[in-house]
């Protein structure tokens, strides 16, 4: 039950609008204004904190649609990420192409390449598929790092800023604007998509690939799709980190990183699409706190081993992790649909 008591459906569009009850139109009018109206009241640093949070979202929506959704474990999220970055990058600064060709370039290569990753598949689950995306994170870095000519390799390159015609997104709070509108853009796709033929098909092959196969549904096209759209959507926040900072290299994309996006989306809700938001904001603010606690424990426990709190994040990813799997399984999404079971109690809550 996700809608107020007595709110009906009288027809279909009805029935499938997002939106159904003045109190969620009211309220995600509000959320709206408090998120594009941020560049008024944050400082530079947390405006960069949240591009990064904007950013993350993008690639973790993705890794949900094809892990989530379709069940396709990924550890190579980061290197599909690298993909976008370098294909951006060699399109608008080698090739001078404007930002919007290279931003869709980058989802396009990370796709393609995303694809040939994705055709084990077919026969391979689990374990197994995880080491090979795990083999692509590494064939990826080691193609970056030695394919000198076209992406710098252990030297880098300089990135443009994004543009769209005489409009420069110089500062924060320009790529702030620019960052979250796609945000917007992927949110929306994301959630119709959850609802198509495609999404339904998804679902099927997660839950079982054996039983969907057997109603009918193509086991080698809708995997190799989630493929495609999971890697798509991680080549286009690729571009986008590599327009943000300027500067790239196979640094930027760890498999420390991939393995990163896995926990937040497990940390949100799997199959959700609320899921990858709220991981996303948990594990960048739960590094802020990390970071700005570092300083406080290495001057109130000085006899602790040289370099054991400035290595303390890992560990705190890590028990986030357990704790969540222990206590919380199915993520923040959950408990927010049980926070808002709550609410409709209230008796003026529609």
């Amino acid at each position: 039950m996700t809608l107020p008591c007595g709110t009906r459906s009288f027809d279909y569009a009805t029935d499938m609008a997002i939106l159904r009850t003045r109190t969620q139109w009211a309220l995600m009018g509000l959320l709206l204004v408090l998120v594009y109206a941020a560049p008024l009241y944050m400082n530079k640093y947390w405006l960069g904190v949240a591009n990064l949070i904007g950013i993350s979202i993008i690639a973790a929506i993705g890794l949900n649609l094809l892990t989530g959704y379709c069940g396709q474990l990924s550890i190579g999220h980061a290197g599909f990420m690298a993909v976008g970055a370098y294909a951006t990058t060699v399109l608008t600064n080698k090739l001078g192409l404007p930002f919007l060709v290279g931003l869709l370039g980058a989802g396009l290569t990370a796709g393609i390449i995303g694809l040939i990753f994705g055709i084990p598949s077919v026969r391979l689950r689990g374990f197994y598929l995880a080491i090979t995306t795990i083999a692509g994170q590494f064939i990826i870095v080691w193609v970056i790092n030695h394919w000198t000519e076209l992406t710098g390799g252990f030297n880098g390159m300089k990135v443009p800023y994004a543009s769209i015609g005489p409009i420069v997104f110089r500062t924060d709070a320009s790529q702030y604007l620019l960052i979250f509108a796609i945000v917007a853009l992927c949110v929306f796709l994301a959630k119709n998509l959850a609802r198509t033929r495609v999404g339904r098909a998804f679902i099927a092959v997660r839950d079982n690939d054996l039983a969907a196969e057997v109603m009918g549904i193509n086991l080698f096209h809708y995997k190799l799709l989630a493929f495609f759209i999971g890697c798509f959507l991680a080549g286009i926040a690729g571009a986008l980190l590599a327009h943000w900072i300027g500067f790239i290299n196979a640094e930027n994309f760890t498999l420390m990183d991939s393995i990163l996006y896995v926990g937040i989306v497990i940390i949100g809700g799997m199959g959700t699409t609320l899921g990858p938001i709220f991981g996303v904001i948990f594990i960048r603010l739960l590094q802020q706190g990390v970071m700005f606690m570092t300083p406080i424990l290495e001057k109130t426990f000085p006899a602790m081993p040289t370099g054991f709190a400035t290595g303390i994040a890992p560990m705190v990813f890590g028990l986030a992790i357990i704790l969540f799997l222990v206590f919380e399984p199915r993520g923040l999404a959950h408990r927010w649909m049980l926070f808002k079971a709550s609410y409709r109690l209230w008796p003026f809550s529609y």
